[in-house]
Parts: structure tokens; C-alpha cells; sequence
């Protein structure tokens, strides 16, 4: 397919967009003067655990008269931006006194909600920040400081942010320079920064697991695939969100909702949905019998199939294209360690199955080989140690970028592509 045919293919997808769109007060159309918020970045929330979980938590349960220093890369850039703050999974209201945001503290402004500095996030919601007059490039890098000064429940809570984030003691919020502090790997309440754009959303959403979400990429280097693929989209103005959650599921919940459940939350809401691409499996066949659920049975390749279908359906539904990645190799998955378990020949065999159906079914709008791209050939039941992290379960930066490049544009985008 030629460039310009590419071109014309996306300004027709762009011109057809279904948008969330805002018009200019004084506009009596709103046409010539019409804006869109596109989302640009999202950190999917998942609740949280007790110490009976294998894993840590990273971050306190609860927070007072600290403020939370977070740090993110937004896909898309405009002349405006809103902050959304999860109280998702929280039981009890939520009172932000402060929030700030910058390419760092000295940098920025005061985010407000209705004209005012603090806001309440009812239990279980969101709230979206007034527009913040602040022009950013595609690509930026910002600061973003939440101050809680009462006693607060922690919530809109992602356990791998893949960054590094601090826990400031007081009100730290727009202050460049603080002493002391707590260094965390976590995210909490930030869960999403939308751009005002001239032009109506287009957007990918990356549904998964830790692969997705990053683990084994470089922290603070924005190396995870998705971000590898955003970078690529980016010029032809098309937003790309990971909604990756490390420990995720297709059928049961783990850490997190199952991704039948937030599959509408976490996919579907965003403005201008064209495709999901989902890869997801990894944790259905290596948790049970394993330390992170001991007590599971391994389910059937039919069940996880069956989910996939489900997945599709409730995405053409929408209009949304949906593109199935096999689930790659993990044989010594985590060896060595206290959460190895992922592998046995059982197991081995479920997956084949699953991603021969993947292949052939013809249920996806198309396929994203994952499996053949980073499987070992001379040992195809292991990753190929190239593009290995080290712990045979996830990639590392260079197999991040190798799936990321594999992905067919035209194939999230219809007649549209590189």
C-alpha cells in the first residue's frame, strides 16, 4: 500500500471519528470551533491485597499529609490537558487538597476541579480536573504532584508504573526541591491525562498482562511495547494506551479484575477506539498449581477460547477492531525464584492450543505473532535469549521493541499504515 493511499485512508478514518467533543463557548455551531479530548495516557487501577499475597504491595494502605510525585509520558501533545484522579476500589470518599503539573515542579501549574484547589472523589469514582492551560509537545514527560493532607485510603492503585515515583512527607506539591521521602515503583489515584485536540480521537488500546505492562523493560525509559508503538503512531496522530496490569487474566481475577470484567473500563471507554490489541494467557496457564494460585485447576484451551470469543464479540459490538497476539514461550519462567511454577508440559500443551486457535480460527481481524517473533527456534518452548529479560517469562527492552515493530498498521487502522 502506497504512503498517499495510507494518508487518505487515515483522513477518512479521522474525518469519521466518533468523538468526545467539546465546543468553544460563543460558537453557535460549534463546527469551526470544535475540540476533542483524547485521551494520552492511562494507568489502568487494580485493588489491592493484603500480606497474605505473594507479592509485596510497594505502597502504604493508607496516606496522610504526604504527597505522591509521579512521572509519565503522554502519547499525543496539545495546547490543553486534563488530570483524572481514580478513587476506583476505594471504599471510603477521597479529598486531594492539592494536585500540580509540569515537565517538573518549577515548570508547572495547579491543576483545579470546578475552580477549586481540593476536590472529593466519591467511593469507587473519578474525577477530571478543570482544563489546564499548558501546551505540550507529543511525547512530554511530566510531573505530577498529589497532595492528600487527611487520612486517605490507598486506591486507583497500579502496582508496576515502570517509573519511579516518591512519597514526599507534607505539601510538597509544585515545590522543586524536597528533602527526605519514600522512593516507590507504584502508582495510585493519577490515572489518566486527556490532550484537547483540533481533530476527532483515533486511539489503540494494549490489553494485558506484565508483558504489556512493562516488566523487564527499563524503568523511567518508556521501553515497554506499547510505548515502542506509540512512538510509531504518534505522526500519524493516533493515541496508544497500555492497559496492561501485571498478574492480569482473560477469565479469572488476579491482580486485578479479570480482563472480561474491565474489559468496558479499561478498553472500551476511551474516545475514539479503533482496536485493542490483546494479548493475554501467560498468567490463565501458569498460575494454577503454581505459588499464585495453588489451589486453581488448569482451565482448558476451550475455556480460554470461548473468553477470547466473548472478548471480540463485545468489541464489534462497538465497531472496534481486535487484533490477537499469541502468548509467548515461557518455559523456567521465573526459575530459581520463590514464583517459579508457570511451566509444566501440561501447560505447554494448553498454550500450544491456544495459539494454533488464535492462528487459524479466524475469530481476531488479525494476528500479532508474538509467539514465532520471541520463542527460541532451536527451543521453542523458551524465549529466545536476545530479546529474553533474564527471567524467561518477559522480554526485555530489545524484545519489547521487536514486538512493537512487528505489529501490521494497516492492520489496527483498516486501509490505513506505514
Amino acid at each position: 500500500m502506497s504512503n498517499s493511499i495510507a494518508r487518505i485512508g487515515l483522513a477518512l478514518l479521522l474525518a469519521g471519528a466518533a468523538a468526545l467533543s467539546q465546543a468553544e463557548p460563543g460558537s453557535p455551531s460549534g463546527l469551526a470551533a470544535t475540540k476533542h479530548w483524547v485521551t494520552s495516557w492511562f494507568a489502568p487501577a487494580q485493588p489491592t491485597w493484603g500480606t497474605d499475597f505473594v507479592l509485596p504491595l510497594g505502597m502504604p494502605q493508607h496516606l496522610e499529609d504526604v504527597t505522591l510525585r509521579q512521572h509519565l509520558r503522554i502519547g499525543l501533545g496539545g495546547q490543553r490537558l486534563r488530570l483524572v484522579v481514580s478513587n476506583e476500589y476505594g471504599r471510603t470518599p477521597l479529598k486531594v487538597a492539592g494536585m500540580h503539573v509540569g515537565v517538573d515542579a518549577a515548570s508547572g501549574v495547579h491543576a483545579t476541579f470546578q475552580g477549586a484547589r481540593e476536590v472529593v472523589v466519591a467511593a469507587g469514582a473519578k474525577a477530571v480536573s478543570d482544563p489546564v492551560a499548558m501546551p505540550v509537545a507529543s511525547g512530554t514527560r511530566l510531573q505530577v504532584d498529589l497532595y492528600l493532607r487527611e487520612r486517605a485510603q490507598l486506591a486507583g492503585f497500579h502496582w508496576d508504573a515502570r517509573e519511579v515515583a516518591w512519597l514526599l512527607p507534607g505539601n510538597a506539591a509544585g515545590r522543586p526541591s524536597v528533602t527526605g521521602g519514600e522512593r516507590l515503583a507504584t502508582r495510585a489515584f493519577l490515572s489518566a491525562v486527556l490532550i484537547e485536540s483540533p481533530r476527532p480521537p483515533v486511539t489503540v488500546v494494549a490489553l494485558g498482562d506484565s508483558i504489556t505492562d512493562g516488566n523487564g523493560a527499563t524503568p523511567g525509559a518508556d521501553q515497554r511495547w506499547p510505548d515502542f508503538l506509540a512512538r510509531r503512531l504518534v505522526p500519524q496522530g493516533v493515541a496508544v494506551l497500555n492497559a496492561g496490569i501485571s498478574g492480569n487474566r482473560l477469565l479469572r481475577a488476579g491482580m486485578g479484575d479479570s480482563a472480561l470484567a474491565r474489559f468496558d473500563r479499561d478498553v472500551l471507554q476511551h474516545p475514539g477506539v479503533r482496536a485493542v490489541i490483546v494479548l493475554l494467557g501467560t498468567n490463565d496457564i501458569g498460575w494454577p498449581g503454581a505459588v499464585f494460585a495453588p489451589h486453581e485447576a488448569l482451565p482448558e484451551a476451550s475455556e480460554i477460547t470461548n473468553g477470547f470469543r466473548q472478548l471480540v464479540t463485545r468489541a464489534h459490538l462497538r465497531g472496534v477492531r481486535v487484533i490477537g497476539a499469541t502468548i509467548p514461550p515461557f518455559e523456567d519462567a521465573l526459575k530459581g525464584t520463590p514464583l517459579e511454577g508457570h511451566y509444566s508440559a501440561r501447560k505447554e500443551s494448553t498454550r500450544q492450543a491456544v495459539n494454533e486457535w488464535i492462528r487459524r480460527a479466524g475469530v481476531f481481524d488479525a494476528v500479532a505473532d508474538f509467539d514465532r517473533l520471541l520463542r527460541d527456534e532451536s527451543r521453542p518452548t523458551r524465549l529466545r535469549a536476545d530479546l529474553d529479560s533474564g527471567d524467561h517469562l518477559h522480554p526485555g527492552d530489545a524484545g519489547y521493541r521487536a514486538m512493537a515493530d512487528s505489529i501490521e498498521l494497516r492492520d489496527l487502522l483498516g486501509s490505513s499504515g506505514q
